[in-house]
């Protein structure tokens, strides 16, 4: 798994901004898709779904100002 990692780190160093523009673009119409397929769930599950994005926004704050 390691092995994996290493790789796919090393070839999202060889992106270029427009691959990157379209990596983000492919996850969020990925999420908009999920998010019309499941949309029952996610209405009766808001509360998880809410804390999961604050933790993860907490995160990402966190890394790029703090630490």
């Amino acid at each position: 798994m390691k092995s994996f990692i290493y790789g796919m780190l090393t070839k999202a160093q060889k992106f270029n901004l427009l691959d990157f523009a379209f990596f983000k673009t492919t996850l969020i119409f990925l999420g908009i898709l999920l998010g019309a397929y499941f949309s029952d769930f996610f209405r009766e599950n808001i509360i998880i779904v809410w804390l999961i994005f604050l933790v993860s926004y907490g995160y990402i704050i966190y890394s790029l100002y703090i630490r």
